[in-house]
């Protein structure tokens, strides 16, 4: 079977781990990458690609890169607010579509995406890390089979030095980033949460603060799933210490801590026993989100992310948003 040709939509430093992860992959061939300018995008080959024959071409022009180079697929690595219209015009230049996180910034614009990948028929996967890895796999099979009773309660936090780290970047400008440190490393956890509990927002009371800042850095965050399970999450964006992440879904007969940044480590507790280790196999692993979107492409894995996880977490982010402006808890505004 001939590669997948994939393009690079976005040549900045969080794109070049996805770069050199694809150009790794046998099954993959890197035929374009797309910035602001050429400039960009050939010193991104050259940072990135610099032995890969032949080299991609370089657009500063996503129409132009898809008309020239044809790809089969797109990996899209940009400001948050620039997801939307991007994956749209892929999609509707055919292609199949890895999206960086967070897959948009509104609610509304999930459900359009949602609506061009069920009509295209085409792979589109959000890059949350935690997904792809076998502890989270065991933990959302685990509260699906009621391994260890009905899932009740989840709490986490997430704290990194995200205030001055982005200073003068583009995450800290709303128009080009949605919003700040929730929406940003913060995604990653609130998407562990919603992908594992599996179930659609029906409140959330947040309270945000900003520190001087354009854009949320810290956010407390309460929320109520329509299947029942409560969750309470801290953000924090304004701590020097290094950063960490530590999660707890709380059942009636059990408890599990996890790493909801990258699903690195787990502690599993069945009654009062912990289970040393638990049973976790490599085959419940998806590797990278990388790996996982291009299986999915040639039939041989199911994607682990799909736009319907954008959508859950679109209505989250909504309603913690509008919850932080009004002091009172919000509902999502679900289409119908």
């Amino acid at each position: 079977m001939s590669k997948i040709r994939l393009a690079m939509i976005g040549c900045g430093g969080n794109s070049s781990g996805h770069a050199r992860r694809m150009n790794n992959n046998a099954d993959v061939q890197i035929v374009g990458t797309c910035d602001v300018n050429t400039e960009i995008a050939n010193s991104y080959i050259d940072r990135n690609l610099l032995e890969l024959k032949p080299r991609p071409a370089a657009f500063d022009d996503i129409g132009k890169m898809l008309a020239e180079v044809k790809p089969d697929a797109v990996l899209i690595s940009t400001p948050h607010t620039l997801h939307f219209e991007q994956g749209m015009q892929a999609l509707d230049a055919g292609c199949h579509v890895f999206m960086e996180k967070p897959m948009v910034t509104a609610a509304e614009d999930a459900y359009t995406i949602a609506e061009k990948v069920k009509e295209t028929g085409k792979v589109f996967v959000v890059g949350y890390n935690t997904p792809c890895s076998a502890n989270f796999y065991y933990l959302r099979e685990s509260i699906r089979n009621k391994t260890f009773g009905a899932l009740e309660l989840v709490t986490g936090y997430i704290t990194q030095d995200w205030l001055r780290a982005t200073k003068g970047a583009w995450r800290q400008e709303p128009e080009l980033s949605g919003g700040g440190q929730a929406y940003d490393s913060g995604a990653h956890l609130l998407n562990s949460l919603c992908w594992s509990v599996e179930s659609n927002v029906a409140e959330v009371h947040a309270f945000l603060d900003n520190h001087g800042s354009k854009v949320d850095i810290n956010s407390s965050i309460n929320v109520r799933f329509e299947n029942g399970v409560f969750a309470g999450i801290v953000i924090s964006g304004n701590c020097p210490s290094p950063a960490g992440t530590h999660m707890a879904f709380i059942f009636d007969s059990g408890r599990v801590e996890i790493d909801g940044w990258s699903g690195g480590w787990i502690r599993v507790y069945e009654g009062k026993a912990q289970l040393d280790p638990p049973p976790i196999t490599d085959d419940m692993s998806a590797s990278s989100a990388d790996d996982n979107f291009i299986d999915a492409i040639l039939g041989r894995a199911e994607p682990r992310t799909s736009p319907m996880n954008g959508i859950i977490h679109s209505e989250l982010m909504d309603a913690m948003y509008e919850s932080g402006r009004t002091g009172q808890p919000a509902r999502p505004k679900r289409r119908q």
